[in-house]
């Protein structure tokens, strides 16, 4: 595994979950060293944060958009 924890980031979520969806697949081949495999883990672990982060950010618009910006539309009476 060539890439560190400290590499960028992925921008988007669905990159960093696929990222991390990756070293999970490649950690339980089991084919991994010792070194490779922790690695794999500290870079899981920093896309686990981001996305764990990104996934709080979006619930905190939909609360601010559920707290009175969002209303029910009225049912027609046909």
């Amino acid at each position: 595994m060539s890439q560190s924890a400290n590499d960028k980031l992925p921008e988007s979520f669905e990159a960093a979950l696929a990222e991390l969806e990756s070293i999970v697949q490649g950690m339980e081949t089991g084919k991994l060293s010792l070194e490779e495999s922790l690695a794999a883990y500290q870079r899981g672990a920093a896309l686990l944060r981001h996305c764990q982060g990104a996934l709080a950010a979006a619930e905190q618009k939909i609360q601010v958009l559920e707290a009175g910006q969002l209303q029910d539309l009225p049912r027609s009476q046909d």
